[in-house]
């Protein structure tokens, strides 16, 4: 019984493309720039305008949850009042996004 092959049967075989696996490799990386790695950019590009966009006034929710009126902003913070005369400095990337005016006053 011979457990080698042969080398008849070696010869015969053939060679498997060195390139064959680069187009599957080139789709999955297509695939997953499409479904994840661009839809995050926009994310991140419309969170920056937002964060940029911030004035006194705006009422913001903050990534804890924390609702309040924006009383002051500079380059990396923003004061933010959550009740009558307490007022919180927190990051400017903190805040999630801007609520509708009134919201703060109504909750």
């Amino acid at each position: 019984m011979d457990f080698f092959i042969s080398n008849a049967y070696a010869q015969g075989a053939q060679q498997a493309d060195p390139f064959g696996f680069l187009l599957p490799m080139i789709i999955i990386f297509g695939a997953f720039y499409f479904l994840l790695i661009r839809p995050q950019q926009k994310k991140q590009k419309a969170h920056a305008a937002l964060v940029e966009g911030l004035s006194a006034g705006d009422e913001v929710m903050t990534a804890g949850g924390i609702l309040g009126k924006v009383t002051n902003v500079t380059d990396h913070y923003a004061a933010v009042e959550i009740a009558d005369n307490i007022i919180i400095k927190i990051q400017k990337s903190s805040i999630s996004h801007v609520v509708p005016k009134g919201t703060v006053d109504a909750a």
